[in-house]
């Protein structure tokens, strides 16, 4: 089906020939020749353009007073403006209300086509963003950061906290895979921004060159193959959320560039003569020491301290394996729905693999693992044999195995006494139904001292 655009033009041989020639290039074109016939397709009919081609002077009214109507009604349409007079104010006003763009007339028709191209691309994505804000708005709340741990619950109370406070930015701490990308869209769809649009960018994940052509956006000609103007991340998130993530890895030069567009709330294209005014919430993510890297030189102490209205840490999985009674059936119940599988029954030979190792790579590692045997599972239940874990009661030399009520630990140096302790504390834990006071008397200690040494290796237990 054509997508829609939309021509306010009151020359009738102009707008004739312009529907005609949108009709070709595969649009469903549409002519209003007033302000008053324009708003009757877009109030009463309720038409929905991707682009609009306006003229700027109309016998009714002025194209930019009809843009702020649509605005108001929450349009994601794109609008070009059309003017044998523009003038300075105009074009100031036109980039504030976020026409696309504004050209004097006469213009040549390949120009027209390559703007209106660029256009509806940009529309394209605003829509996409639309629609993954309205569908993410339920499913992002504090309650999706799972786990019934101390650590846990206390990251639900800040996110429920921080989600309702205008904080025009914060710092997101963490290990990778810890769940800063989560925590950001909570912060995002459970506040008052959640109407604005939530824009994600992984700043290792861009070139240098890149970076700052999509950070800032560009105009046309501004540099080698920037053959149309973009608008850049940051104003896309114009309203709403910019969710930086991996920030430690921004060079220093966009760093101060980035600190002035947060302290100016004003951003200038790559090649635009122009600032324009942005209205952006800040959200950082690193796992890296920030602080560190301001020691070393390595990130701007100036944007630190700007960015730190806030710092929330997460914890790794490690520090609350008891999560995992939450996390496992979770992930298992999302890929079973994905994949249409229906793996049920996890045996507790798993869950006490799951429970011994250390997710170096945290819930990203976790949810990995439960994607791999799932997806090969070859009937119900959760197989362990494609678990690859490489366990702390796994060595170079003999691995830790059990053997009658005891077990067998190698003493050739493969394994640190931590390690040994952890393995000998599971193992009990495993053979006593993870009861803290039971094992505790097995083991001829106090439930004090074997409580520490079961929050100090991550071990799953019950008081």
């Amino acid at each position: 089906m054509p997508e829609t655009l939309l021509v306010i033009e009151d020359e009738p041989l102009l707008g004739s020939e312009l529907r005609s020639d949108f009709a070709e290039q595969g649009w469903e074109a549409l002519l209003a020749d007033s302000i008053h016939a324009a708003e009757r397709l877009l109030f009463e009919r309720r038409v929905e353009p991707l682009v609009v081609v306006s003229d700027m002077s109309l016998p009714d009214g002025n194209g930019l007073d009809l843009l702020e109507k649509v605005r108001a009604r929450g349009s994601s349409s794109e609008w070009i403006f059309l003017t044998a007079y523009g003038s300075v104010p105009e074009s100031v006003r036109a980039l504030k209300l976020g026409a696309f763009d504004f050209l004097e007339k006469p213009c040549e028709p390949e120009r027209l086509a390559l703007v209106v191209t660029g256009a509806a691309r940009s529309a394209r994505a605003q829509r996409r963003l639309s629609e993954q804000q309205r569908a993410a708005g339920s499913r992002y709340t504090p309650a999706a950061f799972l786990g019934h741990s101390t650590a846990a619950a206390g990251v639900r109370d800040l996110l429920e906290r921080l989600a309702p406070i205008p904080l025009s930015a914060l710092v997101i701490c963490g290990e990778t895979g810890t769940g800063k990308g989560l925590a950001a869209r909570i912060l995002h769809h459970a506040g008052a921004r959640a109407g604005g649009p939530l824009v994600e960018v992984n700043c290792a994940a861009l070139p240098r060159e890149l970076l700052e052509a999509e950070l800032f956006g560009h105009e046309s000609g501004a540099f080698t193959g920037a053959k149309a103007r973009h608008r850049g991340l940051i104003e896309q998130a114009n309203g709403g959320t910019l969710f930086l993530d991996e920030i430690g890895e921004l060079p220093l030069d966009l760093q101060a560039k980035l600190l002035k567009a947060i302290e100016d709330r004003r951003i200038r294209r790559l090649g635009a003569e122009r600032e324009i005014e942005v209205d952006v919430r800040i959200i950082a993510a690193s796992n890296r020491d920030l602080e560190q890297q301001v020691e070393n030189g390595r990130f701007r102490a100036d944007l630190f301290h700007r960015l730190s209205v806030f710092r929330l840490t997460l914890p790794p999985l490690r520090e609350r394996s008891e999560d995992l009674d939450d996390l496992l059936p979770a992930l298992i119940e999302e890929i079973n729905a994905r994949s249409g599988r229906r793996v049920t029954t996890v045996p507790e030979s798993v869950r006490r693999r799951l429970a011994s190792y250390d997710w170096p790579g945290n819930v990203r590692e976790l949810r990995n693992v439960v994607e791999r045997c799932v997806l090969l599972a070859e009937g119900s239940v959760f197989p362990e044999r494609w678990l690859h874990l490489k366990q702390l009661s796994e060595t170079n030399g003999a691995p830790v195995t059990e053997v009658g009520n005891g077990l067998r630990l190698p003493l050739d140096g493969s394994l640190s006494l931590d390690e040994i302790e952890k393995a000998v504390l599971s193992s009990a834990l495993a053979r006593n139904g993870a009861n803290v006071s039971q094992t505790a008397r097995v083991l001829g200690t106090t439930r004090e001292k074997l409580r520490y040494r079961v929050q100090k290796y991550g071990l799953k237990a019950v008081d």
